[in-house]
């Protein structure tokens, strides 16, 4: 047994401790909202804000993504109808040009982490791209989702400088919600300097779309020299992301920070005592602050009092 006691004392012990060595971080949605951005499923998010009518698609369309939002954001979905994807994504887009969401405490526990020298991996599933703004080496990064701070074409791959993406979507693509008074009337194709089809996009992956090789890396070299690997805001429903948690090595404790008993669905039991399996019930910031009384207290101090509590 690693863990002293299966509760924060415990787990924070541990991980101060030289027996820990080697952490394996995956993040969801839900260590961003701090900063403002919205899950999908959050007051706010996509589930709760599309508008499929104001939408430039065809009936079809404004109907499946109506029955079900995440349409807006299926490869089939794109590879046939672009706008549907840059109308949602306008606002998110042009913020991250403008650097309009910042990094949130957890952000910065785990660059303390990586200060320590105890981080191995961090893999995130958000694409907003605030993980870039710590001080984590980049190579330490798996924005196994993708990130919309960069752009390319879905169909050839060429790259695409962001500024001059982001000068694109302001001229060619309309403002849904009404709030840039300079926006088009109607959206207009972005074609390709290399390909000339319309498939600029950032590079986040599509649903539909496989994963890049640098996460199923993470599986096969990281994560199995992991001793404890920490879960945070995220549903663990998305596949094969959870595999982090799921595939972890049996002996290594497994650290779910969330308000919902997440792993339970999955099939991790943090009440069973057949592995050191951790619920620590609170949102992101907050576990950042409990683990960090292992004695890091002090280097998150500052940044605590500059980083509120989950913004609704």
């Amino acid at each position: 047994m690693r863990l002293a006691a299966r509760d924060v004392k415990g787990v924070a012990a541990f991980l101060a401790s030289d027996e820990c060595q080697n952490v394996v971080v995956l993040t969801g949605a839900g260590v961003s909202c701090a900063a403002g951005i919205p899950d999908f499923r959050s007051p706010g998010g996509m589930y709760d804000t599309l508008q499929p009518e104001l939408i430039t698609a065809m009936p079809e369309e404004r109907a499946a993504m109506a029955r079900d939002p995440t349409t807006v954001v299926l490869k089939d979905m794109f590879l046939r109808n672009q706008f549907p994807y840059h109308e949602v994504r306008r606002p998110f887009i042009l913020g991250t040009q403008r650097q309009q969401w910042k990094a949130t405490l957890f952000h910065r526990f785990l660059e303390v982490l990586d200060a320590k020298g105890k981080l191995l991996k961090l893999v995130t599933q958000n694409i907003d791209g605030l993980d870039f703004q710590t001080c984590i080496p980049p190579e330490k990064i798996c924005a196994c989702h993708g990130s919309v701070g960069r752009a390319a074409c879905e169909g050839c791959g060429a790259p695409v400088a962001f500024d001059d993406f982001c000068e694109r979507v302001r001229a060619n693509i309309k403002d849904i919600n009404g709030v840039d008074a300079n926006a088009p009337s109607e959206s207009s194709e972005m074609l390709c300097d290399a390909c000339r089809r319309p498939l600029l996009k950032p590079t986040t992956v599509l649903f539909g779309a496989s994963l890049p090789q640098s996460f199923f890396e993470v599986l096969e070299e990281e994560l199995p020299q992991a001793e404890l690997v920490i879960v945070a805001g995220t549903s663990l429903v998305v596949s094969p992301a959870n595999l982090i948690a799921l595939g972890a090595p049996g002996s290594t404790p497994r650290i779910i920070c969330d308000w919902n008993d997440v792993g339970r669905g999955v099939g991790i039991d943090c009440a069973s005592t057949a592995r050191e399996d951790v619920w620590l019930e609170g949102d992101a910031d907050d576990c950042a602050v409990d683990l960090a009384a292992c004695g890091w207290l002090e280097e998150l101090s500052d940044l605590r009092a500059n980083y509120p509590k989950r913004v609704v």
